[in-house]
């Protein structure tokens, strides 16, 4: 059985996410969706449990998806799940140049490849860090193309107060 391991903060989970998870899963018999605490990425807009409660709830419609989070090396969850590859989704180009050196980083100290799977043009130009923000400042109904469902359901009920 072929696995692919799917890492990212996930803050929150998007269309374009949906999409490379999607995509996973018709490649591969296994694929672990892991959410993990970016200290990188500030505070994060949902907890741990948030994220992974609305991950699993957008892919409930793929019986070969799983759920996992970590705060550990990717590569060290990727030899736990037994993952034969590290899936990335690349949006724009400068996503390449990052994505290819933490590819090549984790090749060399574990072995494991990175299969980079470009999203398609209508996913471009969405990034967690927009949908936040756009959230934070009263857009909360207006980005439901974004995100999956129960993501758009869990943003509204967070900011509509």
């Amino acid at each position: 059985m072929r696995t692919a391991l799917f890492p990212g903060s996930f803050d929150p989970f998007h269309n374009g996410h949906l999409e490379i998870v999607e995509t996973a899963a018709h490649l591969f018999d296994h694929v672990v969706v892991a959410a993990v605490r970016n200290p990188q990425k500030g505070a994060p807009l949902f907890t741990l449990e948030e994220r992974q409660q609305m991950i699993a709830d957008s892919v409930v419609h793929l019986p070969n998806v799983t759920l996992s989070s970590f705060a550990s090396l990717v590569v060290d969850l990727a030899r736990e799940v037994n993952a034969d590859v590290i899936v990335k989704g690349l949006r724009v180009s400068s996503d390449a140049e990052s994505e290819l050196q933490q590819a090549q980083m984790n090749k060399s100290v574990s072995g494991i490849e990175t299969l980079l799977i470009p999203c398609s043009s209508e996913y471009t130009f969405i990034a967690s860090k927009y949908v936040r923000e756009f959230a934070r400042f009263g857009g909360a109904d207006r980005i439901g193309t974004m995100v999956p469902g129960p993501v758009f359901t869990k943003l509204k009920e967070k900011f509509s107060q």
